[in-house]
């Protein structure tokens, strides 16, 4: 495979070209071999440096290299923590547009003049980030309102470097070793999902209007109203929400603050991150300090709906007992539940080793942290021991990791004696009990119930043909060691098993087609005999179920 550079994309080509060779020597070394006989050292403080240098180089190249650094903050599997610290950075402000290029996008894409949308519009943004910016605004009716405007030429610049990272990441896919390991193809359509999400505006406006849905309950948790009327795949328009950053109040500044509630408030955002993640499956996956506000009125604002993290369902209730785990310190439970929710690509993975250093990570935090767990940055130390063992966990957890982080660090501004572990115990059995609910939902219960009308559908066919093959001594089965006899009584009990539930869904069918029959006698205003045939089903299939479970029971 071969990269091809299209003419206008030389340039971009080039300055990326210039940074991997800037920033990924050493690791270039390492994978060639050439560290056995070079030595490859790096002190704190050189790595701190490099760290600095790569956050500025990808600052200097643009909104698509901004993005790709806030990403790359999230992947401890991927990076070290010096790393992670660095990239944070890119979180800060950077340079606004001009008022002049903001109205023209506004007027463009709300198809009327500014005055017209607005009484007023503020020249002046009260923030500038690597896509957009917002600015200050009233409505006609009075209402105070932030206005988030993309950047111009925003789409086409990402759609040319999106490009341009696919071809990398396939070469590096097809052509290295960490390409094999870490499937940097993968990652970049990660990225590509992301970011394309985050430039359509009318997607982050949809996330306002869900996660006012979803929080509604927690009181002192606000998400501002968006303006549907003047929101478009450029420009976004929502409330205005009065308040400071958390990143404003020192460690424990909220305890001489009369007008804040520390303690409540910490365990409310917190709670409310439990439920997004576990229950909903869908959160808010930038919490940093700049983006939760401490409201006038004591309460906390979450802001900037671009980045939503997603867990599917069936990886709720392992997160759930990974983070219970964390907490209570067995490291080899976490170890296994690593093992279980991730993708070994390494096979020579040595499980024993790799259960000895997420162990040894866990006892750890635990001896030196006894007063306050950092949970955040142990989900991240777990991710990068699972990347440098080639154990492939899902993104939804390095994501999490990255938002308990940053929930860490507020709850420590909110109230210094705030304790996640305990948070997570104390609200197990009520997050188990609200999954438990949403599996029972009417529509999660037609799912079932259509899954089980194929089921039933397929089931004679499928029993014959099993049937037919025992008959004919044609059933194989590939054992590598086993009990003839047992094994032999074990077929007959299944066959057995599967005659008499064949049986008694023919009772069933047949009791259903009498119930259109207006035949006499009747019971109870339906035929007897379709009763009769309902209740012979009924009896017979709970016997069938007390036997089955008693004779499991019994052979354990």
């Amino acid at each position: 495979m071969r990269l091809s550079f299209r003419p206008e994309r030389i340039k971009r080509y080039r300055d990326f070209a210039a940074l991997l060779l800037r920033h990924g020597r050493a690791d270039l070394v390492r994978q060639t071999g050439l560290d056995r006989i070079i030595e490859v050292k790096e002190t704190a403080h050189e790595t701190s440096e490099r760290a600095r240098r790569l956050t500025d180089d990808l600052e200097s190249m643009g909104a698509t290299f901004v993005k790709l650094g806030q990403l790359l903050s999230t992947r401890s599997d991927l990076l070290p923590r010096t790393y992670l610290d660095a990239l944070e950075r890119l979180q800060s402000a950077v340079a606004p547009v001009t008022y002049e290029e903001i109205a023209a996008i506004v007027e463009e894409e709300l198809e009327q003049p500014i005055d017209q949308a607005f009484a007023s519009f503020e020249r002046e943004p009260l923030a500038a980030a690597s896509l957009g910016q917002v600015h200050r605004a009233r409505l006609k009716d009075g209402r105070e309102v932030a206005v988030k405007v993309q950047r111009p030429g925003m789409r086409e610049l990402i759609e040319g470097d999106l490009e341009m990272l696919g071809d990398v990441a396939a070469f590096m896919d097809a052509y290295t070793d960490l390409g094999r390991v870490y499937e940097f193809s993968r990652i970049v359509d990660s990225f590509r999902d992301s970011i394309t999400a985050e430039l359509d505006y009318r997607r982050e406006a949809a996330n306002l209007h869900r996660f006012r849905t979803l929080l509604a309950n927690y009181e002192h948790i606000v998400v501002p109203a968006p303006v549907d009327d003047l929101c478009t795949q450029r420009v976004v328009t929502m409330e205005l929400v009065h308040g400071r950053p958390t990143s404003t109040l020192a460690e424990g500044a909220a305890d001489g603050d009369d007008a804040i509630d520390g303690p409540l408030l910490a365990k409310e955002l917190f709670r409310a991150y439990l439920d997004q993640v576990l229950v909903h499956g869908m959160f808010h996956a930038d919490p940093h300090p700049g983006n939760v506000l401490v409201t006038s009125d004591g309460k906390l604002a979450l802001l900037d709906f671009g980045m939503i993290g997603r867990v599917r369902e069936g990886l709720r209730l392992r997160l759930l007992e990974l983070l219970i785990a964390i907490g209570d310190g067995k490291g080899d439970h976490v170890a296994r539940i690593a093992l279980d929710i991730g993708d070994t690509r390494d096979e020579a993975l040595d499980v024993e080793h790799f259960k000895s250093k997420i162990s040894d990570l866990v006892a750890r935090e635990h001896n030196s942290n006894l007063d306050q767990l950092d949970v955040g940055n142990l989900v991240l130390e777990i991710c990068r021991i699972c990347g440098s063992s080639g154990v492939l966990v899902p993104q939804s957890l390095t994501l999490l990791g990255k938002a308990l982080l940053n929930l860490d660090q507020i709850a420590r501004r909110l109230d210094p004696k705030f304790d996640p572990p305990a948070e997570i115990r104390k609200r197990a059995s009520r997050l188990m009990a609200k999954q438990l609910a949403r599996s029972a939902s009417p529509s999660a219960v037609l799912q079932g119930l259509l899954q089980s009308k194929e089921l039933v559908q397929e089931l004679p066919g499928r029993a014959n043909k099993i049937l037919e093959l025992l008959a004919t001594n044609r059933l194989k089965v590939g054992i590598d060691v086993m009990d003839e006899k047992s094994f032999i009584v074990g077929l007959q009990r299944i066959a057995n098993r599967i005659a008499t539930a064949v049986l008694l869904g023919s009772l069933v069918v047949g009791a259903a087609l009498t119930l259109r029959i207006d035949a006499e006698p009747k019971l109870l205003g339906y035929p007897a005999i379709a009763l009769v045939l309902f209740t012979a089903a009924s009896i017979a299939g709970s016997t069938l179920v007390v036997r089955i479970l008693w004779n499991d029971f019994r052979d354990r």
